[in-house]
Order: C-alpha cells, then structure tokens, then sequence
C-alpha cells in the first residue's frame, strides 16, 4: 500500500461518522445506505488526488459527499428502488445511543427523509453546527441567502415532526 492510499485511509477512517450522517439522511433502506456510503468513498478517492489541502479534509469531503449524495438520490429515483417506507431494518448502533435516543433519531431520519435533497443538506449542516458563513461557502450562496434556506428547511421538519406526533396521538 503506498503513503497515498494509507494517508487516504486515515482521513477517512477519521471522518467516517460524516459519510455515515450523509448516507442515512438520504436514504431509508439500509442497503442503499450501504451502497451510498460506498458510492461516496469512492467518489472521495478518485478526487483525492485533486485535494490540494486549500481548505480543511472535512470541508472538502462534505461538499463531494453531498454532491455524491444528491446524484445517487436522483439516480436511484429514476430507477425506482426508493419508496419503500419500512425504516425499521435501520438499527442505529447500541454503543452509540441508549434506546430512547435510538428511537427519537430513527424518527428524526424518517422525517428527514420527507425533505428535498437540498433541504436535506441544510440540516445536515445544521446538524453538524457549520455556521453561516461555513454553509455559504460550501453552498455557493449568500449568507442572507442560507439563513433563508436554513429557516424553510428547519420549518419544514418541525412540520413533518409534528404532523407525524400528531398522527400518533
């Protein structure tokens, strides 16, 4: 294995948790998750070599992972493999949440399921506590324009959330 490939490995090792978050935020069915995880490493080793270190390992996986995660979201519509709504068989691990936690984030995930691939990557954002100007950069967009975005997509859910608690009762 040569420094490239070990250097590669690590930084993704170390960053996996990312990969993992975008993969279940845009997809309900784990084997897409599977698959969409791999999708996105891949993606990340063919661009490495492009990586000139001009900003941070993260900020440079978060932005081709969305990406990733966006095109394989609109491939795998166009082939019809989403929609089946049983979340069920996504078992967050037991060493990372007690049950009470692992129950709120598979309802979490679910709504989040709900929202467009944009508004997806707003909460993802949001979610990892990227401020403002973080977002706009990896965006593209204004930061009046974010604070915009952010506020319809983080409505958006609480609708979804709240629908949903209300349908329980």
């Amino acid at each position: 294995m040569t420094s490239v490939e070990q250097e590669f490995i690590h930084k993704i090792e170390k960053h996996k948790g990312i990969i993992f978050k975008i993969s279940k935020m845009y997809m309900s069915e784990k084997d897409d998750c599977d698959d969409l995880f791999q999708e996105i490493t891949f993606q990340l080793w063919k661009a490495y070599p492009n990586f000139r270190g001009e900003s941070e390992f993260s900020t440079w996986l978060y932005r081709i992972a969305l990406n990733t995660a966006i095109i394989f979201l609109k491939n795998q519509k166009r082939r019809s493999f989403i929609g089946n709504e049983d979340f069920s068989i996504h078992a967050i691990a037991q060493e990372e949440y007690d049950d009470g936690k692992e129950e709120r984030m598979a309802e979490m995930y679910k709504a989040i399921h709900l929202l467009n691939p944009i508004d997806k990557a707003f909460i993802f954002y949001y979610l990892e506590d990227f401020s403002g100007k973080q977002i706009a950069e990896q965006m593209g967009i204004s930061e009046g324009n974010v604070r915009v975005k952010m506020n319809r997509a983080k409505n958006k859910l609480k609708d979804i959330l709240n629908q949903h608690t209300t349908n329980q009762l």
